[in-house]
């Protein structure tokens, strides 16, 4: 199942449990984790993007060894809430990822890196770290979103 609602993943996910969320680079896959009581989102790894089976395996062992019960992907939507080529390829890679048979929740990303680069920013990380860490951290921003969205009966 994938949805952009967030009731109707919620109710996929009836007991709660652990989640994933990816940030979409075209270089880069940024990934955060949630508890299973969705208080918080922690940044993960950055995973260096290849083909598609290569991507899928890393989510999957990712998947297996937190026991992750759900998926959220940034959705990159346009400032003007339109949706362009990047949006397409994040629904593309979603339906790729649906045969793991976990629910996946598309949720809007606008910001999150700004965000997140901004958090960076307040603890001093150097460019170089920063450049480091961004797409996990642009993860944690988009997974908190999605578990305060959550947590708190949705919109």
């Amino acid at each position: 199942m994938i949805t952009t609602g967030v009731l109707e993943f919620r109710d996929a996910l009836p007991a709660g449990g652990a989640l994933i969320g990816l940030d979409l680079g075209t270089k880069t896959i940024g990934t955060a984790f949630a508890d299973a009581g969705w208080r918080f989102a922690s940044p993960g790894k950055t995973l260096t993007r290849g083909k598609f089976t290569a991507d899928k395996g890393a989510i999957a062992a990712l998947i297996a060894e937190r026991a992750i019960k759900g998926v959220v992907i940034g959705l990159p939507i346009n400032m003007d809430g339109t949706e362009g080529a990047r949006s397409q390829s994040s629904r593309a890679y979603a339906r790729n990822l649906e045969p793991l048979g976990l629910p996946i929740l598309l949720w809007d990303e606008r910001w999150s890196t700004a965000s997140a680069e901004r958090g960076m920013i307040a603890y001093d990380l150097s460019r170089a770290k920063r450049a480091e860490r961004i797409d996990a951290a642009a993860a944690a921003v988009i997974l908190q979103a999605a578990i305060d969205a959550l947590a708190g009966g949705g919109f």
